[in-house]
């Protein structure tokens, strides 16, 4: 990964208050993506997400023979290849997405030809054997770097499979079902932890047969793909930090318009209502089998509560116990994190990450091997923050600063760029000073 080098200070809030439309959600984006660009026809989708992550998607996706027209808005056409990929020029970028690697990993496993992956600096410390196992197993030969990328994949006809991911993933998942769609027979994917289930409702928006009972998903190949039109929800792991911001304010009040409220990622709505946060939603809809509200936030009048979060819903808030753990010390009793040993190998080791920069803001806390113990009650006060070239790090600390006594300077601010580039300007709208 390139040196960090922009630096952003923030200065304490005395309250959040506003509306804001957030670009479109990181994941869902990926897989529309990933499927417009093998599908039949011409996608478009609107509000798709801004973040570097998705144009990797986009990128790749071209490089391998699909058409990525950007229009204005976030408004993307991807008109696909049919099912079948051209030979890349030379080896595809994935840049800092693992999401991107992963997944398209199972999109070429079934195609004939042989094709490398590479990332940046982060990516390529993060664990890719998780993928090689079972896209083996199907009949596909991956050569990976000590477990890491690059990886060198050389695509065949595959069999099918019945497979259990040995650690929840989505990504995962998604790499399996997307090798299983082009494969002669039934291939069906076990998780122990439901994760989110965005590839199966784009899979079928896209026209694809796929069967879920409650701890696996299945799907039957080969079937076709075909273009579809689609609006991408507002992205609620980015909006995470926003909640959390409005949290530790009594008095704040935020409205999010066309929010994705998919029940496999609003964990977080519940946990902040534990702490005690006012949440509605609002005016729901179905945009292709995901789920569209209008969301208000509001800070608990009586202060921020504590909570135990472990076991399955650690593996649903993955994304978001960065910033869950920075707003620990503000509230009453703490906030405990068991069972979240996968936050070691994202693009930090973000236990360790968020063990430091609580410290350098004064904070009394525990890191144990899978987790953390913030206790609450604490005062913190500015500090410089280091956020390692993590996205979710930045953004996170960015949030327990609006609370600090004095200024805080986050080290290496445009790593929010990886998903989320107006993130400090969207800040400094909602946060009064």
């Amino acid at each position: 990964m390139p040196t960090t080098t922009e630096e952003r200070i923030i200065r304490p809030a005395r309250n959040i208050m506003g509306s804001l439309r957030l670009p479109g959600d990181k994941s869902i984006s990926h897989r529309y993506a990933l499927l417009g660009g093998f599908a039949e026809g011409t996608s478009r989708f609107s509000n798709f997400s801004t973040g570097a992550d998705c144009a990797s998607t986009l990128a790749c996706m071209e490089a391998l023979g699909a058409k990525v027209r950007t229009i204005e808005n976030g408004l993307v056409e991807v008109t696909g290849v049919g099912g079948r990929v051209a030979p890349p020029s030379g080896p595809l970028d994935c840049g800092n997405s693992g999401s991107t690697m992963r997944m398209i990993a199972g999109l070429l496993a079934a195609q004939q030809g042989s094709f490398t992956l590479t990332g940046d600096a982060s990516l390529s410390r993060r664990p890719m054997e998780r993928i090689r196992q079972p896209l083996e197993a199907m009949g596909a030969r991956l050569t990976l770097t000590e477990g890491h990328a690059p990886i060198h994949l050389d695509g065949a006809a595959l069999n099918p499979i019945d497979f259990t991911t040995p650690v929840p993933s989505a990504q995962v998942k998604t790499c399996v079902l997307l090798a299983g769609v082009q494969t002669a027979g039934e291939t069906t994917v076990h998780e122990a932890v439901r994760t989110r289930d965005h590839s199966e409702l784009a899979l079928r928006a896209f026209g694809a047969r796929i069967t879920r009972t409650l701890n696996s998903v299945s799907i039957t190949g080969p079937q076709p793909l075909h273009a579809i039109e689609a609006f991408v929800p507002g992205d609620i792991s980015s909006a995470a930090f926003f909640f959390c911001a409005a949290a530790l304010f009594p008095g704040s009040g935020l409205v999010f318009d066309s929010l994705g409220v998919n029940p496999t990622r609003a964990a977080l709505l519940d946990v902040l209502t534990v702490l005690g946060a006012h949440i509605s939603v609002v005016q729901l809809e179905e945009k292709h089998a995901e789920l569209v509200g209008m969301v208000q936030v509001a800070g608990a009048a009586g202060g921020l509560r504590s909570t135990t979060i472990d076991g399955a819903l650690a593996a649903q808030l993955i994304d978001e116990l960065p910033v869950l753990a920075a707003i620990g010390p503000y509230t009453s009793g703490g906030i405990r994190i068991r069972d979240a040993k996968e936050l070691r190998v994202k693009e930090s080791d973000r236990i360790a990450l968020v063990a430091k920069n609580l410290r350098a803001m004064g904070a009394e806390v525990e890191e144990f091997e899978d987790g953390l113990d913030v206790p609450g009650g604490q005062t913190l006060h500015g500090a410089e923050i280091d956020s390692a070239g993590d996205h979710r790090i930045a953004m996170a600390f960015s949030v327990a600063a609006l609370k600090a006594e004095g200024e805080t300077l986050i080290r290496g601010a445009e790593a929010a760029a990886i998903s989320f580039p107006e993130f400090f300007d969207l800040l400094d709208r909602v946060a009064e000073r």
